[in-house]
């Protein structure tokens, strides 16, 4: 059984408006779109206000362990994606992995080098807990 994920509301419309973006400007494979959609249709939509605070959200900041490593992430939109600050896009495959899930879960995805496993160590940062603006 899978874990179910979340995504809140204002997410949710950002992310189909993206991925609407990325298939028509080509800026995304394919592959990338399709996961991003699967987790959309597959994620539990909810109020901003009432996401739990251990969830990530976009432009939320984790520590995930990777490859034997911890590392600090944030996920971010495509347009502020930075690999040297560690700014992963959500149509990136650890972006797309990690978002919905909560802290200390484990998900275990496809990347270019084959399926690796992140746990979701720590949420240090999620703009819905801090009450920052959306």
């Amino acid at each position: 059984m899978q874990k179910e994920i979340y995504i809140t509301e204002v997410d949710r419309e950002r992310l189909k408006r993206i991925l609407s973006e990325a298939l028509n400007s080509g800026k995304a494979s394919e592959q990338a779109i399709t996961k991003l959609e699967h987790e959309i249709s597959k994620a539990v939509v909810v109020n901003p206000h009432q996401i739990p605070k251990d969830i990530i959200t976009m432009n939320s900041r984790a520590v995930l362990h990777l490859d034997d490593e911890d590392m600090e992430v944030s996920l971010v939109y495509p347009e502020d994606a930075d690999r040297i600050s560690n700014k992963l896009s959500i149509l990136s495959p650890i972006g797309t992995a990690i978002l919905g899930y909560a802290e200390g879960d484990i998900v275990q995805w496809q990347v270019p080098s084959g399926v690796t496993e992140i746990q979701i160590k720590e949420v240090l940062y999620q703009p819905e807990a801090a009450g920052d603006p959306l």
